[in-house]
């Protein structure tokens, strides 16, 4: 029971930041980075900042819930040596999604500079 309990309010914590990631990005007036090692773009640079903000949020919105799917899944799964699945399935390839997204968002929303 201390293991569900435990892992439970981590998966939730890491949840919560994720989600309170988005929300942060959703309510941004300036837009926001994707990642640490992106510099975010200038209001100048970005056709629709709001939309671009909203569209980043829900990603870590989304990605937030996956934590609690896997979590949830995990909790099925019980001992099972298939827990890794959801663990790969659910935390992994969100990122590459969102990292794939993202570049798509990039193409959208900047304003490419002619020269």
């Amino acid at each position: 029971m201390f293991e569900i309990i435990f892992s439970g309010a981590i998966f939730g914590a890491c949840a919560l930041m994720m989600m309170g990631i988005g929300f942060t990005q959703r309510k941004s007036r300036t837009p926001v980075g994707f990642y640490t090692g992106e510099k975010p773009y200038k209001k100048e640079q970005i056709r629709d900042v709001k939309e671009w903000n909203q569209k980043h949020g829900m990603m870590w919105i989304l990605y937030g819930c996956c934590f609690i799917a896997v979590w949830l899944c995990g909790l099925l799964l019980g001992d099972s040596a298939l827990v890794i699945v959801p663990m790969v399935v659910g935390l992994v390839l969100p990122i590459i999604f969102m990292m794939r997204y993202h570049a798509k968002l990039v193409e959208q929303y900047v304003i490419k500079d002619e020269k």
